[in-house]
């Protein structure tokens, strides 16, 4: 069953500076973890915070499998600091979790 795609506020901010070309290749991929959250490519990184390369890019995304929802907590281009703030991402995804399951 898929997967409803979610994201942090200022994700669509962060694509739209982007050239073109990677905002469709990261966008594709974002539709397809939709469909297959866990596919061949993936990394888990941390309880439910995974990581998916597109190019010079990572999608950072938690799966929440109680309300069948990827949410797309960070994109960016692969530097020393990429995953320097993975703990907040992962308190940011459970604060949402939780939230949503409180209004099911």
């Amino acid at each position: 069953m898929p997967h409803h795609l979610k994201l942090f506020s200022g994700i669509e901010r962060q694509l739209r500076k982007f050239p073109n070309k990677d905002r469709e290749r990261v966008v594709e991929a974002m539709r397809s973890l939709a469909t297959d959250p866990r596919q061949p490519g993936t990394t888990h990184l941390s309880e439910n915070l995974y990581r998916f390369r597109v190019g010079n890019y990572r999608i950072i995304y938690a799966i929440l499998d109680a309300g069948l929802v990827v949410l797309i907590c960070k994109v960016a281009r692969r530097t020393e600091t990429t995953y320097k703030d993975i703990k907040a991402l992962l308190k940011r995804a459970r604060d949402m979790n939780l939230n949503s399951r409180g209004h099911s």
